[in-house]
């Protein structure tokens, strides 16, 4: 174990965990929404400090990123725990409590032999990804520094709930996030999530105000959150207050964990999503989770040429030291 980051003591041994915008307050012998902080008699403690579930060599757009480092590969690490509840989890086996308690599990993996595993594997970056990693906060934080001082860029793949404060804290070591925009209503986040939708959407803006590069990714699920209002909400909020160079991926739903009662997302749906953020002023759209789809490509916002050809993952790019080819507009991202 391995004393906690942001957090308050209270009255009582008591404490206050200001990790992530749930904000716990935590009785001693108890844990966290996350289920992988524990108070024990007013410290606050990471059950999950150096205990790796999950350890992958990915290509950087299963993230998905589509506009960092495209072609490359990211080292890919996890813990078990996750402080949302989503009904669609698809790696529930690893996040989400089982009859209440979570066991933590793991495999012994400190920050140094993640950068020199990341280096050995021929790696551009590293993601923390898979569950969510605001709640392995000072794992990945001792990981991404040593990351940075290596030359690998740093990656969160997150549901956005993180506390300005903790966001700080990592920025000068996080190079780029992709973010879950998983739906645009109260009642979404409340019955499927067991989140609040706006508390993601200020982390959102927080993120683009600490000028860290993300992308925001929807997976598109029938009667939950594919409406036109719904979508209509999610493109207007991000070319409004985020900025219409951020890449909204739209995904297909496919059911899993507690939500089988939906089926997969028609390819129609995902067209009419894109076709909505394309009509918002977005420059890049994306579908998601259906290879072979005139989605997956990035094609120039100026002059419409295809850029990067995709088939799941990239197979061929024109880009020239980030700028278009053919007119030389500069596209938005990070460039090899």
């Amino acid at each position: 174990m391995k004393e906690a980051m942001f957090y308050e003591r209270k009255a009582g041994d008591t404490v206050k965990c200001g990790l992530c915008r749930f904000r716990c307050l935590i009785p001693s012998g108890k844990r966290g929404i996350c289920m992988v902080r524990e108070n024990q008699g007013g410290t606050l403690y990471t059950l999950v400090y150096g205990k790796a579930i999950a350890e992958h060599v990915d290509p950087i757009e299963k993230k998905p990123l589509f506009h960092v480092l495209p072609g490359s590969r990211s080292y890919s690490i996890a813990t078990v725990g996750c402080n949302f509840r989503c009904l669609h989890c698809q790696n529930y086996a690893i996040s989400q409590p089982s009859g209440g308690t979570l066991e933590i599990m793991g495999t012994e993996l400190s920050p140094e032999e993640i950068v020199a595993n990341a280096k050995r594997s021929g790696c551009a970056s590293i993601s923390y990804t898979y569950t969510e990693p605001t709640i392995y906060f000072e794992y990945a934080y001792d990981t991404a520094v040593l990351a940075r001082a290596a030359g690998l860029k740093n990656i969160f793949v997150t549901n956005g709930y993180i506390t300005p404060e903790a966001l700080s804290q990592i920025r000068p070591y996080l190079d780029a996030a992709n973010i879950d925009l998983k739906g645009y209503s109260d009642r979404f986040y409340k019955e499927v999530v067991h989140a609040m939708l706006q508390e993601v959407l200020d982390s959102i803006v927080e993120y683009k105000r600490q000028e860290i590069w993300i992308e925001l990714t929807t997976l598109v699920i029938p009667n939950w959150n594919d409406s036109d209002a719904d979508l209509e909400g999610i493109a207007r909020f991000i070319a409004g207050k985020v900025g219409i160079e951020v890449p909204w991926h739209v995904s297909q739903f496919y059911p899993t964990y507690k939500l089988l009662d939906q089926p997969r997302t028609p390819l129609a749906t995902l067209d009419r999503a894109r076709q909505i953020g394309k009509n918002a002023g977005l420059r890049y759209v994306y579908e998601g989770n259906v290879p072979g789809s005139q989605g997956e490509h990035t094609f120039c916002p100026e002059c419409g040429e295809l850029l990067i050809h995709r088939t799941g993952y990239i197979t061929a790019s024109k880009l020239a030291e980030g700028k278009c080819g053919r007119c030389k507009f500069a596209i938005d991202g990070i460039w090899l």
